[in-house]
């Protein structure tokens, strides 16, 4: 901590070719309801090899080869900098230490949790580089594989509400969930929630015709619980397996936004009470620190499920995906990496620690 006090001192994808007619609904929408019910999947999802439902053995070349590409910044300040501190370093002492926990909180994982890994690299006894490089490797991984996502329930429909402040990438993220379900050969139903800000319906009509999906829309202005309440009606109606409930973007420190998002989850419940199934919140990676603190009072609100996180290919600061992981007991489910369909990927501890690192 030497380090940390004398520095307190001192859009989407062009549009495919339209591929023929969808079948009919098996079961008519509502006339109030306005919905649309685009082609199934696109050329534009993912390939059979790399589908996420695929093994790891038959995807990890091409998905990890995304990810590590996608990572350079990171990896660029992250091991990169490792290398620079402990070359032609023949002993570990407590200045390449401060260096490195120097590094590790420019990197945003969090003073904290610099501190912590500083601590545990100390308590080993580390004699050389590789022996560093090692622990701190195994301590990593260790913070990311903590809390593992719960299977998920066999609910029919299957909620997802989705959540965060403006501009962290919902939509984007909604619309390649979208995508990713009907490539497994689910339908999808998508409830554009986001009433107040504009285009927002029309930006996530595009990603579900694009991912073979329903949308459920009402006018600009109208209340996004009514919106959410008829998104599940017309899930149970046409037996539709997920539901996709967007929400306006809510700053996390306006009480009275917030109790909005509230009502939209209560909404939800009063059609189908075990539902939403999950409260999914979306993270800008490149915000750094004041992500921990968007998902501390979203989960107070909502009961946060799962973490999506965005941007990371933006950042040179992924170290905050550890900081994440650290501070809550919230999965991290999503990482996205890019802006293509297959960008946003299942978050895989070994993965990441192999990325990170510069494995190849």
């Amino acid at each position: 901590m030497g380090w940390f006090r004398r520095k307190k001192d001192s859009a989407p994808p062009e549009t495919p070719a339209a591929p023929p007619p969808p079948e009919p609904p098996e079961a008519p929408p509502s006339p109030e309801i306005a919905a649309a019910t685009p082609p199934p999947v696109t050329p534009d999802l993912p390939p059979p090899e790399e589908d996420a439902a695929a093994p790891e053995t038959e995807r990890r070349g091409g998905y990890f080869s995304r990810l590590r590409q996608r990572l350079t910044k990171t990896r660029q300040s992250f091991a990169e900098g490792f290398g620079r501190i402990l070359t032609g370093r023949r002993k570990i002492d407590a200045a390449v230490l401060e260096e490195i926990e120097e590094l590790l909180i420019t990197a945003d994982v969090g003073v904290q949790t610099a501190t912590d890994l500083i601590g545990r690299i100390s308590a080993a006894k580390v004699a050389d580089a590789d022996a560093l490089n090692g622990v701190l490797r195994a301590e990593v991984l260790a913070i990311l594989a903590r809390h593992a996502p719960p299977p998920r329930p066999a609910a029919r429909p299957h909620v997802i509400m989705v959540v965060g402040v403006n501009g962290v990438g919902k939509t984007t993220t909604i619309g390649k969930l979208a995508a990713r379900f009907t490539a497994q050969g689910q339908s999808v139903l998508i409830a554009a929630g986001d009433t107040f800000r504009a285009a927002a319906a029309d930006q996530l009509a595009i990603w579900a015709e694009r991912a073979g999906a329903g949308i459920i829309r009402h006018k600009d202005g109208t209340d996004p619980a009514a919106v959410a309440f008829d998104a599940v009606e017309a899930a149970l109606a046409r037996q539709t397996d997920v539901v996709i409930v967007d929400t306006a973007g809510r700053l996390h420190t306006k009480v009275n936004l917030m109790e909005e998002v509230k009502k939209v989850k209560r909404s939800i419940a009063k059609r189908l009470p075990e539902a939403p199934h999950e409260v999914l919140l979306v993270l800008d990676a490149t915000t750094g620190q004041n992500a921990v603190a968007q998902a501390q009072l979203f989960h107070q609100a909502l009961g946060v499920t799962g973490i999506a996180l965005t941007k990371l290919d933006g950042t040179a600061k992924g170290g905050i995906v550890i900081a994440i992981c650290q501070a809550f007991s919230i999965p991290l489910q999503y990482i996205g990496i890019g802006e293509s369909i297959e960008d946003l990927q299942d978050f895989v501890p070994e993965r990441f620690v192999a990325a990170l690192f510069g494995a190849e």
